[in-house]
């Protein structure tokens, strides 16, 4: 059976004018009750999706609202006891390099909402909490927003090292390796704050050695003119000399005021490994951008096909 994006959830390069990035845990207190109530949601939240691209809809251009919902290796024991389980699908663990780690945090169920009206972004959130408000915690809700040009908030473009449209079903897509979840995806969350004076402190030549990229132009450097640990050159990952890509974002958010500014990064892959590698080597050659960085959260998830929804809806799976 061929890969499908039709039948996938919206895990594309599509970062969105205005982004809610929403972690909820289990509160496990009634395993048949919760089970019931993700079943209604699974039904509900197709649902959700469809009326709201209908009433967001614009001639000009449509919907713009684009959803994808993630459950975590320990959730899907728990919702699923003794049913199949995609094959990568693990808890994520911290990991440590030299001098950075990448710490793990709790989360059960991930949703990445992005439109170009808030008000989509708002109700489509709403109405799913109305279902599962009951079963879970909220454990971190973070607004997220387009930047000029589509730009990092550290004020370079964004994705240039993602796979080009055409050709991003098959690195962000499950295929044939796994076929009871083809068209699912391994979503990896992670919140990072900056301290922003010392990023804007930089001359621009060192940010752009730190990136591995001219500013403005988006040009890369030439190797020998990168910092040995640029952004571009510690986050690659080769399999067999073969450079690995995954579907990417790094979303702006931020409480100005408050000097609370960062990037919610989410990576969407086919294999799990591939993002892991790509992690694990940014920890071990210590990635310029976690000098002047904290990191707040990590999580893993497995973006069910919508067809596997489907079957979840009606207690099929």
């Amino acid at each position: 059976m061929p890969i499908n994006s039709n039948r996938a959830q919206d895990v594309w390069k599509d970062v969105g004018e205005h982004v809610q990035f929403t972690v909820l845990q289990l509160n496990r207190q009634d395993q048949q009750h919760d089970r019931e109530v993700f079943q209604e949601f699974a039904d509900r939240s197709q649902a959700i999706i469809r009326s709201l691209r209908i009433r967001d809809a614009k001639p000009e251009t449509g919907t713009q609202l684009k959803v994808s919902i993630g459950i975590s290796s320990t959730a899907w024991d728990y919702l699923f006891p003794g049913a199949p389980k995609p094959k990568e699908l693990e808890t994520y663990t911290t990991l440590s390099g030299p001098k950075y780690t990448m710490p793990a945090t709790p989360g059960d169920l991930f949703f990445h909402i992005r439109a170009s009206n808030e008000a989509v972004v708002y109700e489509c959130q709403t109405q799913f909490q109305r279902v599962l408000a009951p079963i879970t915690t909220v454990l971190d809700e973070t607004k997220g927003f387009r930047y000029f040009e589509g730009r990092a908030i550290i004020g370079f473009i964004d994705g240039t090292e993602a796979p080009a449209v055409e050709d991003a079903a098959d690195y962000a897509l499950v295929g044939d390796e796994d076929p009871q979840f083809i068209n699912g995806s391994y979503a990896f969350a992670q919140k990072w704050q900056h301290d922003m004076p010392v990023w804007e402190h930089m001359h621009t030549e060192d940010q752009e050695k730190a990136v591995g990229r001219e500013k403005f132009s988006d040009f890369e450097l030439e190797d020998e003119d990168k910092f040995k640990n640029a952004h571009n050159v510690a986050s690659k990952l080769e399999i067999d000399g073969v450079e690995q890509k995954i579907v990417r974002m790094n979303v702006p958010y931020s409480n100005p005021a408050a000097g609370n500014t960062g990037t919610y990064f989410i990576g969407y892959a086919r294999h799990w490994t591939v993002t892991k590698g790509m992690l694990q080597n940014m920890v071990d050659q210590s990635d310029f951008l976690l000098t002047f960085s904290t990191l707040l959260s990590g999580q893993t998830f497995f973006i069910p096909s919508r067809d596997l929804f489907a079957q979840i809806a009606d207690d099929d799976f």
